[in-house]
């Protein structure tokens, strides 16, 4: 059977409709517990900002002990990829402890199906939110802040659905969750409107990001997946795209990521739009250096890091490694 140049979205039901409502009442609800001011300011010394501007500053979400940093794993079905990448690292526990508030910020930038790849896969998203409920996490929190519509791509990707049933709690971005703010020794993300709302109690982070072509980046994977974080017109910042994904890597330390090469988005992307886009690469990593991992994401869309300038440029700020041969990355096939 021919693959269609492209499939059309589905109608939302009227049962997602009244999903996506209760999620933006629980999205206020959580907005009520606390202000952006209760994320960390760091003043940063005189003479590193402009006069009277001051840094906001993410915490640091990684997790600093000793183990291993990177799992890759081959095999068609995500939700035993997953198990058995965060098992490798040590389990899911070495991550999530009792208590943690853990947010999970996926790639819902669009409103496509999730058979289009465009987009984080809810198997993918649904199984971390259960993995994280059962390592003892008193809250999941799913979020982005997607191009189109956000209740139409939370609810026709999928993600939004998979998240409820798997206890989790979709945060859509509402006007109250920006804040201004500036990277400290950036140049880019100055006094910029950021999505940080949702990070309101967090105390851990995952970045869960399919493999994709990019047009302007040449990859999209988990550290361009923090592009979704950008409030504002935030694609003024195409015209220096490597310079965006690099302060973003330098704004974000997740507490480990995923990346989803189940199935890769070879050409069209970032938004694809037929299945003729798309390859069955059967790999998924996870790891503690979002630098290594998409170094080894490039490799399915047939690159090397050396094709992507962002990931040296992120890699001597410090932010990880391209090598991810020298982190000895455990591997796995599943039969």
């Amino acid at each position: 059977m021919n693959a269609p140049d492209s499939i059309p979205p589905p109608e939302p039901s009227q049962t997602r409709r009244a999903f996506l409502r209760n999620s933006l009442k629980a999205g206020a609800a959580i907005a009520a517990t606390g202000g952006i001011a209760a994320l960390v300011w760091d003043r940063h010394p005189p003479g590193t900002l402009g006069r009277g501007e001051a840094a906001l500053s993410l915490p640091d979400f990684s997790v600093r002990d000793e183990g291993g940093k990177m799992a890759i794993i081959t095999g068609a079905d995500r939700v035993r990829t997953l198990r058995r990448g965060l098992d490798a690292l040590g389990g899911i526990g070495r991550f999530i402890k009792r208590g943690d508030r853990v947010l999970v910020k996926v790639n819902a930038a669009f409103a496509a199906p999730a058979i289009l790849s465009a987009t984080t896969h809810p198997d993918v998203a649904a199984e971390l939110v259960r993995l994280c409920r059962a390592a003892g996490a008193s809250e999941v929190i799913v979020t982005d802040n997607p191009i189109n519509d956000p209740e139409s791509c939370f609810a026709l990707t999928g993600i939004g659905a998979a998240v409820a049933a798997a206890g989790g709690t979709l945060a859509l971005p509402r006007a109250g969750d920006f804040a201004n703010g500036t990277l400290a020794g950036g140049r880019l993300i100055r006094d910029w409107p950021m999505l940080l709302g949702p990070f309101r109690g967090v105390t851990k982070l995952v970045g869960v990001a399919p493999v994709k072509d990019h047009a302007r980046a040449g990859a999209s994977m988990t550290i361009k997946n923090w592009y979704g974080l950008l409030g504002g017109r935030r694609n003024q910042f195409h015209q220096d795209i490597n310079g965006i994904i690099v302060e973003l890597a330098q704004w974000v330390r997740p507490t480990f990521v995923v990346l989803d090469g189940t199935t890769s988005m070879m050409t069209n992307g970032p938004t694809g739009g037929s299945l003729s886009d798309l390859k069955p690469t059967h790999t998924l990593i996870v790891g503690t250096d979002p630098v290594a991992a998409d170094a080894f994401g490039a490799t399915l869309l047939g690159k090397t890091h050396r094709d992507l300038p962002y990931l040296a440029r992120a890699a001597a700020c410090g932010c990880g490694t391209t090598d991810f041969d020298a982190l000895k990355p455990a591997r796995d096939s599943l039969s």
